[in-house]
């Protein structure tokens, strides 16, 4: 396989396919590749005069499209992708491109025009690398070619037209057929790569990675390799999230399409500056939230946890709602990848993507549908007078709830059950998407007891147990958390872990090795900080550790806007850079050692009281094995 020699070198890299198309899914996981799926919202609306030739505006299309996912995922996905995919396939026929009928006349004179005669199909791929060259800064390189194949129709009469539009199969294929299913009986010959016409060119998609990750020094396509990495930066994020495209591109040796293709690059720079699509993204931000709050709430993907799929008409039965309501949320969450829409036989099917199957249904180990839940039902309510908030410098709880903070915290979160258990499962789906990751962020082996301050359900402490099997936690919370925390014990019972009711401004702390705290430092004010801090330094014995947990800023406090998104709410306490937290921390005597990025939720610090006569604290565990980032 072509692929072959390249997957050990994608390994640990995040790839993206910037499309939905089932057809090219299929193609690239039949050739081994792993990667997600992210469809691209950049619409598709070049002119397509502008372009000399059909290949053009197929790569730029494709171009466009892989970039605006690159783009968009570190402030909407909270992660920065290695590789995004773009492909775009068209059909010409006379000079005339046939891109997806819009209903049956349309697909009817698209399947006229193609009878008889010989055809080209071009499919557009690009390929953008993303590198980061800062906390603030991404540089984006794209490799771009096309593939061209022949493909010759017979003579298509009035019924088969017909019959072949009645089926259905035209509605979303460029030039009104797919190949690979029934479109197939209306081809004489092709000329080329099958697949190309199918929607992806796999065999050139090989070449060009083997080009990119896979080449010797001495051959050319290493110098294109080269020249991407040192000459060749075609678009450059700036930090205030907007593109930047650069003119400094001089290299004529890289303008073929088959190396490097910018044709039409004057176009998308024009294009861009009169279509601001990174501020319509921002406009239309909160509309995506309350899809997935309310498809969350009315539990869609729960409903779609089933292998077939489910029709239109049992999904709107199942939620209780309409059938132009539930079609149109559907429709939408297809449109942002949590849904996908399939044809089986005669009728439409909506079923869960791989990702809405993991993280949004209900029952799933990592599901953030508690989260969602507390989102929709605690903080759009806040958000909903940031205005109020931003004016006044306060949290906006009494406006929003009718009640003072200190009094929702009492009579909303904590005054029957299914309240209680509604937070709680809002930070036990935290705790469950990035337990592991903490646990496992450093070698804590040498911690044979630790303490989870605030740890609420458990779940961060049984992550903790099963990194560390020879470990104990106990985790320290309010009481009535720990009455409630029953509800969310896991299947096996595991005694490694312990629970202790208390506050921790007020009780004393249980003894420990190892200290947690996860999510704590961000809420409060430095009042309380300090003596939350005080209590942790009268517990510290030599070779003690602390472990935090919170969303890093970097030092310039431009990213990741989630956590700045988060301080909107107007808590009393702050978000923090890793020097700010370690100066905070300096001044109770606690010196950071080793900080992770995990590309998780939230990032992980280690800190340790100096004490030369122990090594633990020196070193921690085993700095060898730890992976580190040093302060700036």
């Amino acid at each position: 396989m072509p692929l072959n020699p390249v997957i050990s070198k994608l390994s640990g890299k995040l790839v993206v396919l910037a499309s939905a198309s089932p057809r090219r899914l299929e193609i690239l996981s039949n050739a081994g590749l792993r990667f997600e799926v992210v469809p691209s919202w950049f619409k598709e609306t070049l002119d397509k005069s502008l372009f000399k030739h059909p290949c053009e505006y197929a790569v730029e299309t494709a171009k466009q499209k892989a970039l605006e996912v690159a783009q968009r995922m570190p402030f909407k996905h909270l992660k920065t992708p290695d590789i995004v995919v773009g492909a775009d396939t068209v059909v010409t026929v006379d000079g005339l491109i046939l891109e997806k009928p819009t209903d049956k006349q349309d697909a009817y004179r698209m399947l006229s025009r193609l009878s008889g005669k010989e055809h080209s199909v071009f499919t557009g791929v690009a390929i953008v690398i993303c590198r980061d060259k800062n906390s603030s800064v991404t540089d984006y390189k794209v490799v771009d070619f096309y593939e061209e194949t022949k493909v010759k129709f017979a003579e298509l009469s009035e019924e088969m037209l017909w019959e072949y539009i009645n089926s259905g199969e035209p509605m979303d294929k460029a030039g009104g057929y797919g190949i690979q299913a029934l479109g197939g009986m209306l081809v004489e010959y092709v000329r080329g790569d099958f697949l190309n016409v199918v929607g992806f060119p796999l065999n050139h998609f090989c070449k060009q990675l083997g080009s990119i990750f896979n080449s010797p020094p001495a051959s050319p396509a290493h110098k294109i390799k080269r020249d991407l990495d040192e000459a060749w930066t075609l678009v450059n994020k700036t930090t205030n999230g907007d593109v930047e495209l650069l003119e400094n591109v001089k290299d004529d040796s890289l303008t073929s399409v088959q190396e490097q293709n910018v044709m039409g690059l004057e176009f998308a720079k024009c294009n861009r500056q009169d279509v601001p699509h990174s501020i319509i993204s921002l406009l239309d931000g909160f509309k995506v939230s309350k899809t997935l709050f309310t498809a969350s709430k009315l539990k869609v993907f729960d409903v779609l946890n089933t292998p077939g799929g489910l029709t239109l008409e049992e999904v709107a039965g199942q939620i209780n709602a309409s059938l132009l309501g539930t079609e149109r949320l559907l429709e939408a969450a297809v449109s942002l990848g949590l849904l996908e829409r399939v044809r089986q036989e005669e009728i439409s099917v909506y079923r869960n993507t791989e990702r809405a199957s993991r993280f949004l249904v209900t029952d799933s180990p990592v599901s953030l549908h508690g989260y969602i839940l507390h989102c929709n039902d605690m903080v759009w309510p806040l958000f909903s007078h940031l205005e109020s908030a931003v004016r006044e410098g306060t949290s906006q709880h009494e406006r929003a709830f009718g009640k003072k903070k200190e009094d929702v915290f009492q009579d909303v979160y904590y005054s029957k059950d299914e309240v209680k258990i509604r937070f709680m499962d809002a930070m036990h789906s935290i705790a469950r998407v990035t337990g592991k990751d903490l646990a496992t962020a450093f070698d804590l082996s040498c911690y044979k007891t630790a303490c989870d301050i605030g740890g609420c359900t458990g779940a961060m402490a049984y992550e903790f147990t099963k990194a560390h099997p020879e470990s104990s936690v106990t985790v320290f919370d309010l009481p009535q958390v720990i009455e409630m925390r029953r509800h969310f014990q896991p299947k096996e019972n595991d005694e490694r872990v312990s629970f202790v009711a208390g506050d921790f401004f007020k009780d004393d702390l249980p003894k420990a090795d190892l200290y947690i705290l996860a999510r704590v430092l961000h809420d409060w004010s430095d009042e309380k900080l300090h003596v939350l801090l005080s209590k942790l330094c009268k517990m510290w014995t030599p070779g003690c550790g602390l472990l935090v947990s919170e969303i890093l800023l970097d030092e310039e406090r431009r990213r990741p806007s989630r956590a700045l998104l988060q301080a909107l709410s107007m808590t009393e306490g702050k978000q923090r850079s890793t020097a700010e937290y370690s100066a905070l921390l300096d001044k109770h005597g606690f010196t950071l050692k080793h900080v992770k990025h995990t590309d998780n939720l939230l990032d992980a610090m280690l800190f340790v009281k100096e004490d030369p006569n122990d090594k633990r604290t020196l070193l921690g565990c085993s700095s060898a094995s730890i992976e580190t980032a040093e302060l700036e």
